[in-house]
């Protein structure tokens, strides 16, 4: 059977609980997750990108087929680049449903 990879994409300034729900959920369904903070220079941060890094390692060090990872640019580059062949993500509303299927067409349009 073939590895699936699937990316969590987010800013996650700070890393929520939430976010570890998330990442948890994610490790069980995956082979390999990997939680991507963007690097992203129109927002500023309350912690700097090394500081969210170190904090999501703590936090996911007991999962074993999650690592942490930085990334810019777009989500469906980095995706192709990681080999995944899925992009984690929460959904608090129907309007987050809204978006996140829009996001999901056109990255679909960019990397068919």
């Amino acid at each position: 059977m073939k590895k699936v990879t699937a990316i969590y994409p987010g800013s996650f300034d700070p890393p929520t609980n939430g976010h570890l729900d998330l990442i948890e959920r994610g490790s069980k369904i995956f082979d390999e997750l990997v939680v991507a903070i963007l690097r992203n220079p129109d927002k500023d941060p309350l912690f700097s990108l090394g500081e969210r890094r170190r904090m999501l390692e703590a936090l996911t060090a007991e999962f074993h087929n999650v690592r942490v990872d930085t990334f810019d640019g777009l989500t469906v580059d980095y995706a192709a680049k990681m080999k995944a062949s899925a992009v984690l993500r929460g959904i608090r509303a129907l309007s987050d449903y809204e978006y996140e299927l829009q996001m999901a067409l056109m990255n679909r349009k960019l990397q068919p």
